[in-house]
């Protein structure tokens, strides 16, 4: 790996999961879609920071430092409520989750900091009044950064997708790399192809979209219109929380590794082959279901991750 790392910026929300556990207790786990796809990178070795919002509790203190462990710089303002947001966890036989939210995103500014990848998602881009802080960020970084986009829908949070279905589409002008969920897609394209909304999107502006199916894998899709196949991973699934974070973030990783960041990351992405690009998402498919073999969002260390590509290899040689 090279010793000056690229700097990636991550924006949005960090909140606490609250999980069923084994035995139908609720137990509480530090996520949020944002912070996971930031401790995704944290335990991958990358250099990475996450602006977001906190309360001054010990859910707060928990999240804190749960992301520190994992190697994540945590640039965090204080909740109006003062109270940590929070997810109530339902599971369903397979392990799927969904959420009900009890959530404060009132992000006032995000510190000037040096960054060569910038990342948002989830709530923290549609919820007003900090959807527009977010907004503001990840165009004032176009041209200067990579910047990566997860839309990952809450219709518990804004139930009517009008809003938020057009704000994704002005983040997804502006994104390089774009990782959206078929269940995403769904709500926010109701009618539309999942392949077809992801090949509009990539003509957009995103030099990638890559679209996630759960079991049944992942679809990359290119500028123009080359559709690239993954296969799922086969893996048992204790639940999915964090499941497409870890994707995301370890879709970021691969793409850093292969030099898509600062100022070039553009042309840099759409330099990439096709092999490459197949590489890149395979690999972010096998740290996701690293993820769903265990509770909550718990992401792979490198060697986790190494160990379960059958390689060695650092994923952050450049």
């Amino acid at each position: 790996m090279s010793d000056v790392q690229p700097r990636i910026l991550v924006v949005g929300e960090a909140l606490v999961d609250v999980v069923p556990g084994p035995d139908g207790a609720p137990r509480d786990h530090p996520g949020g879609s944002p912070a996971n796809v930031a401790l995704a990178l944290g335990r991958l070795g990358r250099d990475v920071r996450l602006v977001t919002l906190l309360g001054d509790d010990a859910r707060g203190a928990a999240v804190r430092a749960w992301l520190e462990a994992g190697g994540v710089e945590v640039l965090a303002s204080p909740t109006g409520s003062g109270r940590t947001s929070s997810a109530a966890v339902t599971l369903d036989d397979s392990g799927a989750a969904t959420y009900d939210f009890d959530l404060d995103w009132d992000l006032r500014a995000v510190p000037d900091v040096p960054c060569d990848v910038v990342h948002v998602g989830s709530i923290a881009t549609v919820l007003e009044p900090g959807a527009d802080t977010v907004l503001t960020t990840f165009r004032a970084h176009r041209g200067r950064a990579l910047l990566s986009l997860d839309p990952n829908a809450r219709p518990a949070i804004t139930p009517d997708r009008t809003g938020p279905a057009a704000r994704v589409e002005e983040l997804v002008a502006l994104a390089d790399v774009v990782k959206v969920s078929d269940e995403d897609l769904a709500w926010l394209q109701p009618g539309a192809g999942p392949v077809a909304t992801a090949a509009r999107w990539a003509a957009a502006g995103p030099g990638l979209v890559v679209v996630t199916r759960g079991g049944a894998g992942a679809i990359a899709v290119r500028p123009d219109g080359t559709t690239l196949e993954v296969p799922g991973v086969p893996v048992a699934v204790a639940d999915t929380v964090g499941a497409g974070d870890t994707f995301s973030g370890v879709l970021l990783d691969a793409l850093v590794a292969l030099g898509a960041h600062g100022p070039g990351a553009g042309d840099a992405l759409r330099a990439l082959t096709d092999r490459d690009l197949l590489d890149v998402v395979t690999t972010a498919a096998v740290g996701a279901a690293i993820n769903v073999s265990r509770p909550g969002a718990d992401p792979p260390t490198r060697a986790e991750l190494s160990a379960a590509l059958g390689t060695d290899r650092e994923a952050g040689r450049e």
